[in-house]
């Protein structure tokens, strides 16, 4: 008995599917977050175990002042494990400016928009534990396409360490496309790059933008795949070190390496620019620098 095909999804169903998978992803992320400051038995585990909070945002369009959507933002900060954690999910919709547009894939021909995503940064207590960046997002104009990634940033690199995140985004990659993982690494490489210092931000993870590989389905649940891959490897790391103690000096290299951070995030990070471009909320924008950090 031959079967029909499946009936494809309108852009609509394709929006909300998204967003609802990115609010799913956060919930998940926070609850797993949160476990970690309630076994966290580390130098600073007469602390309270830390809790997010989360705060809504609404966005008004520049043009009209129509309403675009808005976001929450989950916030963590002064807990055992965690000095500062933000997992943000937006929805966002309305019309590039002029010169902004030129420079989106498909905005030129009709300057509205659509994105939903997640963006994660976490900066943790020890220098021990590598902070991380997460995010992914579903981007429409005249087109539509996904990107994210995620990346490693630790003050202290640790071999071992690095390895096992790349191992876990390696086979989160192949299980999706044979050259995925080789050239999304090499764009996180790449785009990561601090060039006025010649030197990576961080260990490097996978970067990818603009996929639209003509199957929305094959290219949603390659998306889906990177936030579950995150879900599933960070926090193993973060439990594997944040009950080693740490000396004045190491904490000093963490705040130098923040610093570093901070200077991408302000100077390079389309994100950043995306989301000032766009009217959005100045605070979840700027959620990714450190609570602290020190410049030479």
């Amino acid at each position: 008995m031959s079967m029909s095909p499946s009936p494809s999804l309108s852009l609509d169903d394709k929006k909300k599917r998204a967003e609802d998978w990115f609010r799913t992803l956060r919930d998940d992320i926070c609850t797993a977050f949160e476990a970690i400051e309630d076994d966290c038995s580390g130098p600073l585990s007469d602390r309270t175990p830390g809790r997010f909070s989360r705060k809504n945002w609404n966005r008004t369009n520049q043009a009209d002042n129509a309403p675009g959507g808005g976001g929450t933002m989950s916030i963590m900060t002064g807990g055992r494990a965690f000095e500062k954690v933000g997992v943000n999910i937006s929805t966002v919709f309305g019309t590039f400016s002029e010169d902004f547009a030129a420079n989106i894939p498909g905005a030129a021909e009709d300057p509205r928009f659509f994105a939903t995503g997640i963006s994660l940064v976490a900066h943790m207590n020890s220098p021990h534990v590598p902070a991380v960046h997460m995010n992914t997002r579903f981007i429409v104009t005249t087109k539509s396409w996904f990107g994210g990634g995620a990346d490693l940033n630790a003050p202290i690199p640790d071999e071992e360490e690095t390895a096992r995140f790349h191992a876990a985004f390696k086979s989160c990659c192949d299980r999706h496309g044979d050259e995925y993982y080789d050239k999304y690494k090499k764009w996180c490489d790449e785009y990561f790059y601090i060039k006025h210092r010649n030197r990576a931000r961080g260990e490097g993870g996978i970067f990818y933008d603009y996929l639209d590989s003509g199957d929305w389905q094959a290219d949603f649940a390659f998306t889906r795949d990177v936030g579950s891959t995150f879900h599933n490897i960070y926090p193993t790391l973060v439990r594997d070190k944040m009950n080693q103690d740490w000396t004045a000096e190491e904490r000093e290299r963490q705040l130098r390496y923040r610093g570093h951070y901070a200077e991408f995030n302000l100077v390079y990070d389309r994100g950043t620019l995306f989301g000032l471009k766009t009217g959005g909320n100045i605070e979840a924008i700027l959620m990714s620098l450190p609570p602290e950090a020190k410049w030479p």
